[in-house]
């Protein structure tokens, strides 16, 4: 897999993307303590039970001591498109460490193609719009992100605590919403079979309408990752 070129462009088919969804679905399907949501164009792949309740503790006591409002990727607010609070965890924080190791572990991507994990809180009201985890080819950011590891391939979700009303994860396209579980972690594949990206994977967080909806997040690229800043 290695020898195979990497694309320049993001949205094109690639025998590399390709390749590494297969293999990591195949071992997340192979997995009894895994769960799979068929879609008819994606596949969601689901672990209760991820987390324990004290990492789930852990960890939502670090996301309200460093959040900051989230910004998107093109540094804008674009009118209240993501008004969520957000951080960016040390990786070499025990709990973070173990957490990132055991996703690995599960789903067999390699650790350095890895981006930091990042946590979100979503107080009332706060929610981010419909959006896609892979990079476009039309974005201003794309050449920052081919450098940095390329093209986002796999999303992996971590549900800190149960919501009490909305805060769903939304597949629009796929017609899925996903309410918020403690503990609780959801994997996907942003390509296609062919490697290129996957319109159907676009999603969005609903609005929390009571509570407070805490997650982790954690993206994988297509090869190793190195973190660079985006003006």
């Amino acid at each position: 897999m290695s020898r195979l070129p990497y694309p320049d462009d993001p949205d094109i088919a690639s025998p590399i993307r390709a390749a590494y969804g297969a293999s990591v679905a195949s071992r997340l399907r192979r997995n009894p303590m895994v769960s799979t949501i068929a879609g008819d164009h994606m596949e969601i792949f689901v672990r209760h039970g991820f987390l324990t309740p004290a990492e789930c503790t852990a960890m939502i006591e670090r996301i309200d001591a460093a959040a900051v409002p989230s910004r998107l990727f093109s540094g804008s607010d674009k009118n209240g498109y993501r008004t969520s609070s957000s951080c960016n965890h040390d990786p070499d924080d025990p709990v973070v460490m173990k957490l990132t190791r055991r996703i690995d572990a599960l789903t067999g991507l390699p650790p350095d193609h890895g981006e930091t994990i990042q946590g979100q809180r979503y107080a009332p009201g706060q929610e981010y719009k419909i959006h896609c985890d892979y990079f476009p080819k039309a974005v201003s950011y794309w050449p920052a992100m081919r450098d940095a590891g390329g093209q986002r391939c796999w999303t992996a979700m971590m549900y800190l605590n149960a919501v009490e009303e909305g805060g769903e994860t939304h597949f629009s396209r796929a017609g899925l919403a996903v309410p918020p579980r403690a503990g609780t972690l959801l994997v996907w594949n942003n390509m296609r079979e062919d490697g290129s990206p996957n319109g159907e994977t676009l999603h969005a967080a609903l609005p929390v309408v009571r509570g407070v909806k805490y997650v982790l997040t954690k993206w994988y690229r297509e090869r190793p990752w190195q973190a660079v800043k985006v003006d």
